[in-house]
């Protein structure tokens, strides 16, 4: 298994105390006045991008004392394009959490909903694949990763993109298998925000995107940003870079992936949990409102305090350790899930962070109200060591607590990570080279495959060879192959996308059954191909 960060570490998870070494060469200094600040985190961008040369874009945004003392882009919109600016639009995907979270909250201030209130309260038909749950989970059990589902479970819904509407995605629902007991573990899940954004519409009376445009966007001038991405205009926007191979998805040279945001990140029917697109500038007027506990420059105020406080308590824990260590400075003793907002101790101070990963960007935003500041980082690329970089070294530069080279860190583990996966690459082509052959002839295996939860996927016969073809994603088709005997493997079309093994199992000389998984181990989690359970139609 390769030792790359997922798309969790750098949504959720505190990569900061992942494995490290102590400081050589260039280390950040720290800055304790917001002049020094901007200038400090200004140099330290510099070097991170320097460190990672591939990286096209990084945009930042620093907020002090209530005000922004940087917000700045770095680099390019496309490799060999337009420089990108502060008021560049990039996808922030899940950091869009805390805004569903906080339009939560204001209607929880009007008296619309309640946190610990069932959510069939609100969406009476609301169920799940365990009955006996229906009357018990709340709105905060939705916003807090809590229910059992597995991690990244339903994403295949719309992710990658889909033609599916909300309200197709809310009758999948009570199909998506619950893995885990209720309210005991940890697992990240999007498609409870999807669910969550709809209690905002029925309290509310209006769309998930009218009410966070009307009621936080316009009140807060967040004139540039939109909260779904099918608005983004490809000429205001970064575009997004990854690396699709060979020899698996995430290796081989930097190439732009789109020519819009939405081409290859569309969850408008998901916009809840992932929609936003913004800038530097109008994310450090949330960052502000943040730190200032729904406060607003005015005098009024977004949301309470009382609520401000609630979004910050922890509901559930991620995991704990036995805290930070020389080599693993960031290390935190626990880290916590809250209310659309990941709540954690680093080098003994409270952090308030949340990151957001899509196909060609990876984004976070860390609060740390005790220095009254706070940053965000958005990037047009996949190359989660650099954004652990930004994050660590900008948060250490803000705490004045600095001295470890997360530039160089980064560099060794994304060497010791390329390495794992180009061997487990190999290690998957010996495979297939030495597998035995099918039971069956590959005609055998096509049909229609259904799923409860996800739909149909058929694999054709097509001039001596099988194609695969998800019903209700388009991006995923494309020829499949002999691997090793029941099980076969796809190689898709668009490579951008993970392929998949499919393994048969076969009653009386037929296949009637069938099981997914991802072929690389690099594959990100919302490739829940794990979680279809498939029987011939």
């Amino acid at each position: 298994m390769s030792i790359r960060l997922t798309r969790r570490a750098a949504l959720v998870s505190s990569v900061a105390g992942a494995a490290a070494l102590p400081s050589s060469g260039w280390a950040q200094t720290a800055a304790n006045d917001a002049v020094s600040l901007a200038d400090q985190v200004d140099i330290y961008v510099k070097r991170v991008m320097a460190g990672f040369p591939d990286q096209p874009a990084v945009s930042i945004a620093v907020v002090k004392d209530g005000q922004p003392v940087l917000t700045r882009g770095y680099g390019v919109r496309a490799i060999g394009g337009a420089a990108v600016d502060e008021h560049t639009l990039f996808a922030i995907a899940s950091n869009t959490k805390a805004v569903t979270c906080a339009a939560l909250a204001i209607l929880i201030d009007e008296g619309k909903v309640k946190w610990d209130e069932p959510v069939r309260t609100y969406l009476p038909g609301f169920s799940l694949s365990r009955p006996e749950l229906n009357d018990m989970v709340t709105v905060r059990d939705l916003v807090s990763h809590r229910i059992g589902f597995g991690l990244g479970a339903g994403d295949l819904l719309f992710w990658p993109n889909s033609d599916r509407t909300r309200a197709e995605i809310m009758a999948a629902v009570p199909h998506v298998p619950i893995e885990d007991s209720f309210r005991t573990t940890y697992h990240y899940c999007n498609l409870m925000f999807v669910v969550a954004g709809e209690v905002v519409a029925a309290a509310a009376g209006m769309a998930w995107e009218d009410f966070v445009q009307t009621r936080i966007l316009d009140r807060l001038g967040m004139t540039g940003t939109l909260p779904l991405m099918t608005a983004a205009d490809p000429a205001k926007s970064a575009l997004p870079h990854g690396r699709v191979g060979p020899p698996l998805r995430y290796q081989g040279e930097m190439q732009t992936i789109g020519q819009s945001i939405q081409e290859v990140w569309n969850w408008s029917s998901a916009g809840a949990a992932g929609g936003f697109v913004t800038t530097p500038v109008d994310w450090a007027k949330w960052i502000a409102v943040q730190l200032a506990r729904g406060a607003l420059p005015d005098g009024t105020r977004l949301y309470s305090e009382a609520r401000a406080n609630e979004m910050w308590r922890p509901n559930i824990i991620i995991s704990n350790s036995a805290g930070p260590t020389e080599t693993l400075p960031g290390r935190a003793i626990a880290s916590t899930y809250a209310t659309g907002w990941q709540v954690q101790d680093y080098r003994g101070e409270r952090m308030i962070t949340h990151g957001g990963g899509a196909p060609g960007y990876v984004s976070g935003t860390v609060l740390i109200p005790g220095r009254d500041a706070g940053f965000s980082y958005f990037t047009n690329a996949e190359e989660s060591f650099l954004t652990r970089a930004l994050r660590s070294g900008i948060t250490d530069i803000v705490m004045d607590k600095t001295g470890f080279d997360w530039i160089a860190d980064g560099q060794r583990l994304q060497r010791e990570g390329d390495a794992a996966s180009v061997a487990a690459a190999a290690e998957i082509d010996a495979k297939q080279a030495a597998g035995a052959p099918p039971s069956l002839p590959l005609a055998a295996y096509a049909g229609t495959w259904h799923d409860p939860w996800y739909g149909d996927i058929t694999i054709q016969a097509r001039d001596l060879q099988l194609w695969l073809s998800f019903s209700r994603t388009p991006a995923l088709q494309g020829p499949v192959e002999p691997y090793d005997g029941d099980t076969l493997r796809t190689r898709f079309t668009d490579r951008r996308e993970e392929d998949l093994f499919i393994t048969f199992t076969l009653e009386n000389g037929r296949p009637v059954s069938a099981t997914m998984k991802a072929v690389s181990p690099d594959a990100d989690f919302s490739y829940d191909y794990h979680d279809l359970r498939l029987t011939k139609v």
